[in-house]
């Protein structure tokens, strides 16, 4: 009886293990679902910051910022060349 005992007890530690295993491990897929969601705010609004700051300086950046606003400007107008492409091979 002593080692059928033995065995009940060493499956019911083992049992408990798995399962504290399991919470921990969903408690971590939480958290680091919590950390996404707020990288994702943080983000968000570093490009909402950008984007004002452009609409408010993006003709006159100061030096740090001239090169990503180029960069901006370069793009929008390569946008409006393409759109003007497409519409072109559309016939529009």
């Amino acid at each position: 009886m002593d080692f059928l005992d033995k065995l009940g007890e060493t499956i019911t530690t083992k049992g408990k293990e798995v399962t504290d295993k399991a919470k921990d491990l969903a408690e971590v897929a939480n958290l680091k679902s919590q950390i996404s969601t707020c990288e994702n705010v943080i983000k968000k609004n570093y490009i909402e910051i950008g984007r004002i700051y452009y609409e408010k300086h993006g003709s006159t950046p100061e030096d740090e910022y001239e090169e990503a606003c180029r960069a901006i400007a370069n793009a929008q107008n390569a946008v409006v060349d393409l759109e003007a492409k497409i519409k072109e091979i559309k016939g529009i």
